[in-house]
C-alpha cells in the first residue's frame, strides 16, 4: 500500500489540489441559477476539479524506462 502511495504521490496531490480549487470555484463563482451542469452543485464541481487536477499533475510524471526492457528485444 505505501508503495503505491509513493508511486502515484504526484495523482494525489494533484486530487486534493483539483478538489480544493473545483470547490472553490463553486464557493466564490458558481452558477446562481442552477443550469450549469458542473458548477451548479459544490459536489460536482469539487470532483470535476479532482479528476483534472490529476490528469493535469500526471502530465509531470517522469516515466523512466529500466535498461533491460530495452535489451529484451
Amino acid at each position: 500500500m505505501k508503495e503505491l502511495l509513493i508511486k502515484y504521490r504526484l495523482e494525489i496531490a494533484g486530487v486534493i489540489a483539483g478538489a480544493i480549487a473545483g470547490y472553490a470555484y463553486w464557493h466564490y463563482v458558481g452558477c446562481a441559477s442552477g443550469s450549469c451542469s458542473i458548477t451548479s452543485r459544490p459536489l460536482n464541481s469539487t470532483l470535476y476539479g479532482a479528476m483534472m487536477g490529476s490528469l493535469l499533475f500526471s502530465m509531470f510524471r517522469n516515466n523512466k524506462l529500466k535498461k533491460d526492457t530495452h535489451n529484451n528485444e
